[in-house]
């Protein structure tokens, strides 16, 4: 049997039932269509040992993690396009907040305060925020003290606890949590946006027959075309795919060189 590992965005709980269904509605086209697809989604395999895993039919990752050590070992079958502020057709940005009582208008005045990162693997956690703080500086420091949550929902209790002064949140998530948890970041603001790049792709494993990829991609598309999971895909934001390739993950890499190239190969 095949894996299939969506663990990407599932929270709030809304999301993750929504990404239950979607499942259960594409693996079943998927199926249709003559492919071995489980019924389920697999929540024993931890995300990052998904991508890797050989019987891997369908699962999400995240862009950075793709052009540091994934390229060449998976296959990219879509990349989603998500309706939530921040996004702009396949590309999204993270949000950089503050505490909501915070005074800071530019990113300058945060010089000297503490940063929270959700893990250094992280696009939209790290590689866009550190792009972002390249800039800014001073023989390879900033902050004053930099805090790692394990996750984007940790770092937004951060800040709005006073715990931490500025993280970068993905769109997604932020969008997300402002939907269907709003509480949570009632304590935060938005201060900035960073640059764009492609959102987290949907992929498969290497070894994945080419007429197979072909038959994901169309079952993906289909599914969230399909006004009966309508109100599903909207509980994602999902709105549809775009066929990206590998070159246009570069932009990635890209903002990666940059920060080494401004003296910040690490948030600091």
């Amino acid at each position: 049997m095949s894996l299939a590992s969506l663990a990407m965005y599932v929270s709030p709980p809304p999301v993750q039932e929504a990404t239950r269904l979607f499942w259960g509605a594409l693996g079943a086209r998927i199926r249709t269509y003559g492919l071995d697809a489980p019924e389920k989604l697999n929540d024993d395999v931890r995300y990052d040992e998904a991508w890797l895993r050989p019987d891997l039919l369908f699962g999400q990752t995240c862009g950075y993690p793709y052009v540091q050590h994934l390229r060449g070992k998976v296959q990219l079958v879509a990349s989603p396009v998500y309706g939530l502020p921040g996004c702009d057709g396949p590309l999204k940005c993270s949000f950089i907040i503050v505490n909501a009582g915070s005074s800071a208008q530019s990113m300058e005045d945060l010089r000297g305060m503490r940063a929270a990162i959700n893990e250094p693997g992280s696009n939209s956690g790290y590689n866009l925020f550190r792009a972002f703080v390249a800039r800014h500086a001073i023989n390879g420091r900033f902050f004053s003290s930099v805090l790692e949550t394990g996750g984007h929902r940790a770092s937004i209790d951060a800040v709005s606890s006073g715990d931490a002064d500025v993280a970068a949140i993905d769109c997604v998530t932020f969008g997300n949590t402002l939907r269907f948890d709003p509480d949570r970041v009632a304590g935060v603001r938005i201060l900035a946006e960073t640059a764009k790049g492609p959102g987290l792709p949907f992929i498969t494993a290497a070894a994945t027959p080419a007429k197979d990829l072909l038959i994901l991609r169309r079952a993906l598309a289909e599914t969230i075309a399909d006004t009966e999971f309508a109100d599903v895909c909207d509980t994602l934001s999902l709105r549809g795919i775009s066929l990206l390739g590998d070159a246009d993950y570069e932009r990635l890499a890209e903002f990666d060189r940059d920060a080494v190239r401004h003296g910040y190969p690490a948030i600091a």
